[in-house]
């Protein structure tokens, strides 16, 4: 499936997907992804995940943004050398998609920066792109 990765100040987000066959309904246009993130401190001062900002966008061309805070009700500090992984779920009404987006980040001195997420695919195994 998709995969992605970026490095933004010595934060590198790599990105899996999975399509979940058990809770999607093709027949219903309603195909459902997960996406396995890891986040890692490669660099030397602490970080902190404050918010999230995804940007979605379905095989149609429509786009959606989520943004919130922190990342699955948690927003994890990470040392120098630390990591961080989490599955969520994306549901599509069309079999394939794109997501990538920013997480706002925060040193421990405040400076805020945005890391990057890099653009991935969520596709059906049987879907043509």
């Amino acid at each position: 499936m998709g995969s992605s990765k970026a490095v933004t100040r010595g934060v590198r987000i790599e990105v899996s997907t999975e399509y979940d066959p058990a809770r999607s309904f093709p027949e219903h246009n309603r195909w459902f992804y997960l996406y396995t993130v890891e986040i890692s401190n490669d660099g030397s001062e602490t970080v902190q995940l404050v918010s999230r900002h995804w940007i979605i966008t379905d095989a149609s061309g429509h786009v959606e943004e989520v943004k919130g805070p922190g990342v699955v009700g948690e927003s994890p500090v990470l040392e120098e050398g630390e990591s961080f992984q989490y599955t969520s779920g994306c549901p599509l009404t069309t079999p394939y998609g794109t997501m990538h987006g920013t997480y706002q980040m925060v040193t421990a001195d405040g400076d805020r920066f945005d890391a990057q997420i890099a653009e991935f695919v969520l596709g059906e195994p049987r879907s043509l792109h």
